[in-house]
């Protein structure tokens, strides 16, 4: 585990040690505060155990990614294991085995980017009514914007300036950090030492701004008067490590695990979808913005196992979580280490530091989380889009709109209508056509079975439906592959061209290409090398022959690789 942050040195283990103090202790509560069950052993059950080789270091677990929070008011102590939560972990696990990570390719760049930014104003806006200090607001973005607005005249004095005071000095010690000088060698020892306690303050800004949140409500409630929100009493000690039971006794009766499966349905599958979709968004969002590249492959195993073991300490499905991953990477967590220091300060916290978590602010952990959230908002992607490719911007809206709604459904409605934009110029390629003595017709990409009837409607609209009929070159460099309709599709032509009296012939046809016209034996083929001689012989100029179908009438290059 530690080989990767070993070979960084000393600088990157701090990276990795001081930012993980504030997640782990201040973050994770929370979210046990909010009804996420066993919350934080779900949250860090593999932090310990990472796949090899180790995953992105900024991709944190969450208990059901965006939605885990504040999903439940259920306490944990009621709460046991249930093999429905290792049959979506089977299928988690099961489901990478066949590789599919492929198809995670279609998620586009405009769709993270809209993911991304809505997930920014949601998770930010969220947190308002614990900087406001307003309860009783509901999850829902909508109705939630509503009845914030509506209660904004309940806000606690206290609550608000606490949560601006503490969002004043994270900004401020995000500054100092980014604009502290490098350390030289030739500096002095005391100038070191002051750069490295700087360095260490300002990276580690998440725990001393809450800490410091804490010594003030502690202080207010020695006094006997608190002005605060606090985190309250948090759930201790760990739930028990044992196999789910595959079948539950309830007051009418003992229900088999056969039923359960059935009452679960669809929610078996859907479920570890949902996760894995919201899962590989967060890690292609922050492998972007930090230039490195993730493996889905190796993402979805991690995951898979993460909810194996999860589900024998009765854990909620695990995904990537944005909130705790903006917060990693605004710490400046670099290796896979962070999860292992996650994971124990949270093991360690549960045990003997729950007492301490009473006194945290909810205000002081809302500032933290805007202010790790907001940089992630976009704002020059809809300009570069407007001024790249316009198109693009449809994906990107339709995301950003519909993850206002549900997360899911806006990640899928975004790689859907990117899927029918590409379904849309694969079935209808652009085709660039020279006009002169012989028509010429190049299709600018390639050609599949949906292009063909586009492509047959332009080519006898152009050189069969005019008087006189006209002879055309297909010219072919862009087509690098066909299949059988496209062949059924190109005979029929050259039937058509042949009842008008005029021919059509091929140039720059590519070696795997040509070789599926010679396997059709098409009628009337015609194949030439360059695109002069098909017009020298269309035009029957003497001096130009086509190609015959048999390979000694190929090139020597074409029968080698033909033959080959």
């Amino acid at each position: 585990m530690f080989y990767s942050f070993l070979l960084r040195g000393q600088d990157t283990l701090n990276k990795c040690l001081w930012p993980q103090t504030p997640v782990s202790l201040f973050c994770s509560p929370r979210t046990a505060k909010q009804g996420v069950l066993p919350p934080v052993l779900s949250c860090s059950i593999c932090s310990p155990i990472p796949p090899v080789p180790p995953p992105p270091a900024h991709i944190s677990p969450h208990p059901l990614g965006l939605g885990g929070a504040g999903t439940s008011s259920v306490s944990p102590a009621h709460i046991s294991p249930h093999p429905l939560g290792l049959g979506g972990a089977g299928t988690s696990l099961v489901f990478p085995l066949g590789r599919p990570g492929f198809l995670l390719d279609f998620i586009s760049c405009p769709v993270i980017n809209g993911f991304t930014s809505a997930a920014t104003v949601t998770i930010g806006f969220g947190q308002i009514k614990n900087l406001l200090g307003l309860q009783n607001i509901p999850r829902q973005f909508f109705l939630q914007v509503y009845h914030t607005f509506l209660r904004i005249p309940e806000t606690r004095v206290g609550d608000a300036i606490l949560g601006l005071v503490c969002m004043l000095l994270l900004l401020v010690l995000k500054l100092m950090r980014d604009h502290v000088p490098p350390v030289h060698p030739e500096m002095p020892l005391g100038v070191r030492l002051s750069h490295g306690l700087v360095w260490s303050a300002t990276t580690a800004r998440n725990a001393l701004v809450v800490s410091f949140a804490a010594l003030v409500a502690y202080s207010f409630e020695v006094t006997g008067y608190q002005p605060f929100i606090l985190t309250g009493e948090t759930a201790e000690g760990l739930p028990p490590v044992r196999t789910p039971p595959f079948s539950v006794t309830t007051a009418n009766g003992t229900i088999s695990f056969t039923e359960m499966v059935q009452d679960m349905g669809a929610g078996l599958a859907v479920v570890p979808l949902v996760g894995l979709l919201e899962s590989i968004a967060v890690a292609k969002a922050f492998a972007s913005q930090n230039n490195y590249r993730i493996d889905a492959n190796q993402e979805l195993l991690a995951i898979g196992l993460t909810n194996v073991l999860g589900s024998f300490v009765s854990s909620y499905p695990v995904t990537g979580s944005f909130g705790r991953t903006a917060v990693n990477a605004q710490s400046g967590v670099c290796t896979p280490a962070g999860g292992l220091v996650t994971g124990v300060l949270v093991l360690l916290s549960l045990d003997y530091l729950t007492s301490l978590f009473y006194y945290i602010p909810k205000s002081a952990l809302a500032a933290v989380i805007i202010m790790a959230v907001a940089p992630l908002f976009d704002t020059k992607i809809f300009r570069t889009l407007w001024r790249v490719k316009r198109l693009d911007l449809l994906p990107l809206c339709v995301t950003f709109l519909l993850c206002f709604w549900e997360v899911q459904y806006g990640i899928l409605a975004g790689a859907l209508v990117s899927l029918l934009m590409l379904l849309h110029s694969a079935a209808r390629p652009e085709t660039k056509v020279s006009e002169g003595p012989v028509l010429v017709l190049q299709p600018a990409s390639g050609l599949s079975f949906p292009a063909m009837e586009a492509l047959r409607e332009e080519i006898l609209s152009r050189a069969l439906e005019v008087s006189p009929p006209r002879c055309l070159v297909l010219e072919c460099t862009h087509v690098c592959s066909i299949d059988y309709t496209v062949v059924l599709g190109l005979g029929e032509l050259l039937q058509d061209f042949q009842k008008q009296g005029v021919a059509l012939a091929f140039v720059g046809l590519q070696v795997p290409v040509l070789r599926v016209l010679l396997s059709a034996d098409l009628k009337g083929f015609q194949y030439f090398s360059t695109l002069e001689e098909a017009e020298k012989h269309l035009r029957q100029e003497p001096g130009a022959q086509p190609y015959n179908i048999r390979e000694d009438a190929i090139p020597d290059p074409k029968v080698t690789l033909l033959k080959a």
